[in-house]
């Protein structure tokens, strides 16, 4: 039988013990409680000491409980998915080790918030057409298809169905440069994310300063009306900080 470990979730500032619910990772309504030293403290629940799947249920549960400590708690250091120590004491141990820089970190993302912003394009019919207008190599393959129906007809084709979706990638980063230069000036530091399917042209985070969400708020207000018939925003949080601080502890690290 594989022993029980501890599994992680986040870093949180509190002097007392806490319980959030059975609403751990696996699958079993673990109980999600707190194990500290000092006034630091580790998020955690009970999982077999083994790898655990990244599976879609597992990420997600991951998710949601850092955000369920995020309703108490303003400022979360989330750890890197999959992390489990053996014991109480190897999370005492580490968290001691490294008290100054989780303390530092934590009293940093007290002053910040994430924010989310997806874009979709609303007409690709209309996105197409402009890859060909602004595309003259794209203009000439088609129309030597036109020229010489049949002749070589699949792999031409195909030929042209690269150059479009390259040229689909340059349209998509220009526009998400547009609206990210513009989101930019009320955030403190942003990341682009990769974009899923054809349609969705931006897919981005930023790292907002606490008392700046309405002015954020405004610029996404103003895009919103600008791009209205060219692109759909979502445009959600606040999430915990997992595309500015997700902690990774390595193994050797509880050896120590």
């Amino acid at each position: 039988m594989t022993p029980e470990g501890k599994y992680i979730y986040c870093i949180i500032l509190s002097m007392h013990d806490r319980n959030f619910g059975p609403i751990g990772v696996g699958g079993r309504r673990d109980e999600v409680l707190t194990i500290g030293y000092e006034d630091l403290t580790m998020v955690v629940s009970n999982h077999p000491l083994a790898k655990i799947k990244s599976s879609p249920e597992n990420l997600l549960a991951h998710e949601r409980v850092i955000e369920e400590v995020m309703k108490e708690f303003a400022s979360v250091l989330p750890i890197r998915f999959g992390t489990i120590a053996a014991n109480a004491d190897e999370i005492r141990n580490l968290l001691g080790r490294r008290y100054r820089e989780f303390k530092n970190l934590l009293r940093d993302m007290e002053h910040f918030v994430e924010l989310g912003v997806k874009g979709t394009w609303r007409h690709m019919d209309v996105i197409f057409k402009e890859i060909e207008k602004e595309n003259e190599p794209i203009r000439k393959e088609k129309k030597k298809i036109s020229s010489h129906p049949g002749e070589h007809d699949l792999e031409a084709r195909e030929k042209i169905g690269k150059m479009v979706m390259d040229a689909l990638q340059v349209k998509k980063a220009a526009e998400a440069d547009a609206v990210v230069d513009a989101l930019r000036r009320s955030a403190y530091e942003f990341k682009v994310n990769n974009t899923s399917g054809d349609e969705q042209c931006l897919n981005a985070s930023f790292l907002v300063g606490r008392g700046r969400e309405k002015e954020f708020d405004n610029v996404m207000n103003e895009l919103g009306e600008k791009y209205k018939n060219r692109v759909q925003f979502a445009y959600s949080g606040p999430f915990p900080v997992f595309n500015f601080v997700n902690i990774t502890i390595y193994p050797e690290e509880w050896e120590k």
